[in-house]
């Protein structure tokens, strides 16, 4: 071989580290957080997560822009795949009851690279919310003083007409997440009785819209004069379901706060569906009487929901809506910035983030250090980058954790659990009997008829199984979105590929279907696996390509940073890593002994008779 090129064994090991797991015992449970948040403090923290700038301020942009009066069919399409993944997420935060959420299901299901890269986007993505909720508070502050604020901000600084850039630095924007970022530090009781307050406001302000607005309601903003129930089509629809996706996102709050629930497994399954079917219903029942009130071309996409009233001549109800909007943003930014030092916290305790944001206070339990640098982060970003500019690729942000997600479930879902695992020490996990199939071997039952899969090794046929499906999702969902106009195939073509792809994701659901499953009955597991997460799966990809190209080129920039920074520092401070170096060492010992045993006796060392005349110890 060539000097400098490296050795097969060196590409079979590094590729190893790359895909490593991680096992759930002391690094997760070093971080212990107190456990005090109640099914009902969950649930209002999944809500005021997730009830925010979609309903107040991108309503009003999705259905001018992207579906008109078709886009409460957008947020039920929203909302079918957002459950699909919200109970991906149920039986994983019932089943790893601490920090980390979308990071930590992948670092344990699917490996240590995809894992950091998850939550690499998830860090993203949590930023850039925080600095759209942030901006558009501060945006609607301004509309009831009467833009004030802005000509002040503008008569002293000066206008910048600089692309992605705000037209002028949003200071109160800053101090708005400096604010919040400082009742972070004191603890997630004050955190939570503050969200609950923010939420509660949030309802009542929405039940205020939609009883005032199906007083108000028109059919007529409906009819073929205003433009059509859907003007631009079925693409135009699915455009505004992947644009409103990442409104639902807010129950990944829950699952990262399970670390402090007092009974996770119970708590967090309820919150989660709770929380969606709450949010989902407050969504669709806006965004109609929204354009009932109102024609759906008409709409002002920066003030939303309150333009609709003042168009009505209901400039009391405007107010109201806009001090609802300003609970309903700051309830979300307290959410976003009491999660993201967590989830950053679980990353720098595994080794894969800096060291330093791993220190939690040793009274408040919070992650100070991750608060303060990432709540100044956030706050530079609010205060420079245009609103438009924060939101441009969120969706692809909350998307692709939830496509992982998916497949992590179906992996999980296949893997033997191994008996010493410390995940409960009362999970009757991994006490099925001896007889029984273990998970990832094909089913009793089946093995007349698939003989061909039964000489697999356990976990082989999945594995195969399991790449076959996102390959197939893929090619699928490429042909649906891009096959008759990007790609302009024939009809044959077109045809040909559908019904290829078609079928081979149909027939890797089958032969996944054919093995057996870990089973437990002490907590929440996905209904119908493999169905539901591949469903999951196939949708968020489908949504995924009809993001724009800029959403995309922002996507890769960030991402080869991330992998920049995993392999620069991540890959050699993993606590898996560190875990292994006590087997090399190991192994080295065991070679040199073994060297010396199968020396000649005239090269064996002087003293050695001596030492094993010594008595052995006990």
């Amino acid at each position: 071989m060539a000097r400098g090129l490296p050795s097969t064994a060196g590409l079979v090991r590094f590729c190893q580290k790359l895909n490593r797991l991680k096992t759930l015992e002391e690094p997760t449970r070093g971080t212990s957080l107190q456990r005090h948040l109640t099914t009902l403090d969950l649930t209002l923290l999944g809500v005021g997560g997730t009830v925010g700038v979609a309903l107040f301020v991108f309503t009003g942009t999705v259905a001018k822009e992207m579906a008109g009066p078709a886009v409460l069919v957008s947020f039920i399409v929203a909302a079918v795949a957002s459950l699909l993944a919200a109970l991906c997420y149920a039986e994983f935060g019932a089943h790893v009851p601490y920090m980390g959420s979308a990071y930590l299901f992948t670092y344990v299901s699917v490996g240590e690279l995809w894992a950091f890269l998850i939550g690499w986007n998830v860090l993203l993505q949590c930023l850039f919310v925080g600095a759209a909720m942030a901006s558009a508070c501060s945006s609607y502050l301004d509309v009831i003083f009467g833009h004030r604020i802005r000509s002040f901000t503008e008569a002293h600084v000066g206008i910048w007409r600089v692309p992605l850039l705000a037209q002028y630095p949003d200071f109160l924007a800053a101090g708005i997440i400096l604010l919040v970022s400082t009742f972070i530090l004191c603890g997630a009781r004050i955190t939570s009785w503050l969200n609950r307050a923010f939420s509660a406001i949030t309802l009542v302000v929405i039940l205020f819209i939609i009883i005032l607005g199906c007083v108000l309601a028109r059919p007529h903003n409906w009819s073929t004069e205003e433009g059509g129930f859907a003007p631009f089509g079925f693409s135009g629809i699915m455009a505004g379901a992947a644009t409103c996706f990442y409104t639902f996102v807010g129950f990944d709050v829950i699952v990262a706060s399970s670390a402090e629930a007092q009974n996770p497994k119970r708590a967090v399954p309820m919150a989660i569906t709770i929380s969606l079917g709450l949010v989902a219903g407050a969504y669709i029942l806006v965004s109609t009487v929204l354009t009932l009130m109102v024609p759906w071309h008409s709409l002002d996409p920066d003030l939303g929901l309150a333009d609709a009233f003042y168009q009505r001549g209901y400039s009391w109800a405007g107010f109201i809506v806009a001090a609802g909007s300003i609970c309903a943003m700051n309830g979300i930014l307290l959410s976003y910035v009491f999660y993201l030092p967590r989830m950053v916290c679980a990353m720098a305790t595994d080794g894969l983030f800096f060291q330093v944001f791993a220190h939690l206070h040793p009274r408040t339990q919070v992650p100070m250090v991750g608060v303060l640098v990432l709540g100044v982060l956030m706050a530079f970003l609010a205060l420079l980058l245009d609103v438009e500019a924060l939101v441009q690729f969120l969706s692809i942000g909350t998307l692709l954790p939830y496509t992982c997600l998916g497949i992590s479930i179906i992996g999980l879902r296949f893997q033997k659990v191994p008996p010493s695992s410390s995940l409960d020490p009362a999970s009757p996990v991994g006490t099925e009997q001896a007889s029984a199939p273990e998970p990832g071997q094909l089913r009793p039952a089946l093995r007349s008829y698939l003989g061909f899969l039964g000489g697999c090794r356990p976990g082989a046929a999945v594995a195969w199984a399991l790449g076959v499906l996102v390959a197939s999702a893929i090619t699928l969902d490429c042909v649906l979105v891009f096959g008759d106009s990007a790609l302009h195939l024939p009809l044959w073509g077109y045809t040909l590929l559908l019904l290829l792809s078609s079928v081979m994701f149909l027939l890797s659901l089958l032969v996944l279907g054919a093995h057996q499953q870990q089973r437990r009955q002490d907590t929440f597991q996905v209904p119908l696996v493999p169905l539901t997460p591949a469903l999951s799966v196939l949708l968020n990809i489908f949504l995924m390509l009809h993001l724009s190209s800029l959403a995309w080129l922002c996507f890769s920039i960030w991402m080869l940073i991330g992998l920049a920074v995993y392999f620069g520092y991540g890959i050699r401070h993993s606590k898996e890593n560190q875990r292994e170096r006590p087997g090399l060492t190991a192994t080295r010992s065991s070679l040199e002994e073994t060297v010396q045993a199968l020396q000649p006796p005239s090269q064996a060392p002087a003293q050695e008779p001596d030492r094993t005349d010594q008595p052995t110890s006990p």
